[in-house]
């Protein structure tokens, strides 16, 4: 947006003195002459090119007198700027990676797969957007796995794209010491890297709500802070905390070792703590939400989104730019102030003025 202020509009009107300018500067006037008895041999010699553009001068002078009247008025350049200011929510998600998550009771692309490729795959477009998910970039979301213990492996940050990398990583226990579920373990921390980030202050903007988002397919059996425990740390640090059950009940398949060095799919006991998951979703004033396959677990997701939504407020703001004393882009070439102008135009007038285009009284 280009105009001038208001309270200086009116300096325009100088602009109607330049033409009267001219007419006073540049019209024949009386002056001495001398007398010649015939001027036949000047015409012969013909015009040069300083005496046939006699006007140059007062051109840059009116030129001058008609940029100084116009930075008088104040002309201006309006950019139109947008802010968008986000109160996020800090999100822990909280992955089971218990040998359990092995079993191939999920589908990706039409393909069995186990349980933890498909929270890796929904996860990430929860976090980053894709398929039905619009993604969470207004949110501070960190990351911790647990098994036998529980490892915090990415703290609350906003570059999700290294979030998600962090989750791509994320296997299964390989030994016997370190397999096993700590649920209450897990959530206890989840909960103090929240409280720690959130209310301790620090760079960190600080967020509207504190979530927990826990996905796990099987019971507590590891780990020394009792799951309700956790639960109630969480009710007093003001998080809400959603657990998701992954995977079916009874038996799943699974996948064993031949001793030809293959594998074949056995099924397998398995079991998920319905009633304490619910529990310890219903201490905080969160939901509990079991996912059979790919497609459920993205609509829980889809519900967890619709639940914890992030708020935006946009703000617009109009930044001036005086180009009297600024520059400024026209067309992609860049323009000098017009006081600048000014100056220059006076100079150069004066320059010529006063050497070959001098005119005598």
């Amino acid at each position: 947006m280009n105009g001038f202020h208001e309270g200086s509009v009116w300096w325009l009107l100088l602009l109607l003195a330049v033409p009267l300018a001219w007419i006073a500067v540049a019209r024949p006037r009386w002056r001495a002459t001398i007398g010649f008895p015939s001027v036949a041999p000047l015409r012969a010699a013909g015009a040069t090119f300083v005496s046939r553009t006699w006007w140059l001068p007062l051109v840059l002078r009116m030129a001058a007198l008609a940029t100084l009247a116009v930075c008088m008025a104040r002309p201006i350049k309006a950019n139109e700027q947008t802010r968008v200011y986000v109160e996020g929510v800090a999100i822990e998600i909280v992955v089971d990676r218990s040998s359990s998550m092995l079993a191939m009771d999920f589908q990706k692309d039409g393909q069995r797969a186990d349980r933890l490729t498909a929270l890796k795959e929904v996860a990430g477009k929860f976090i980053l957007g894709g398929g039905g998910l619009d993604g969470r970039p207004g949110d501070l979301i960190g990351l911790i796995a647990f098994a036998r213990y529980a490892d915090s492996l990415c703290p609350l940050t906003l570059d999700h794209d290294y979030l998600v990398q962090v989750l791509d990583d994320v296997a299964v226990a390989g030994n016997r010491g370190e397999d096993g579920t700590a649920i209450g373990e897990a959530v206890a921390l989840a909960a103090e890297r929240l409280r720690d980030a959130t209310e301790r202050g620090g760079d960190l903007p600080k967020p509207k709500s504190k979530v927990i988002i826990l996905l796990t397919d099987g019971e507590n059996n590891a780990g020394d802070i009792a799951p309700t425990t956790a639960a109630e740390i969480c009710k007093t640090y003001g998080i809400t905390l959603y657990a998701i059950g992954m995977g079916t009940i009874g038996e799943a398949p699974y996948p064993m070792q031949t001793p030809f060095g293959g594998t074949r799919l056995v099924p397998v006991p398995v079991n998920i703590d319905e009633k304490l998951l619910k529990e310890m979703a219903s201490l905080t004033g969160g939901q509990y939400f079991r996912a059979t396959d790919s497609n459920s677990l993205e609509s829980i997701y889809e519900t967890i989104n619709r639940l914890e939504k992030t708020t935006t407020e946009q703000r617009r703001y109009l930044q001036y730019r005086d180009l009297a004393v600024e520059g400024s882009d026209i067309a992609g070439v860049r323009i000098a102030p017009l006081l600048l102008i000014a100056f220059f135009l006076i100079a150069a007038e004066l320059l010529l003025a006063q050497t070959r285009w001098r005119m005598l009284p």
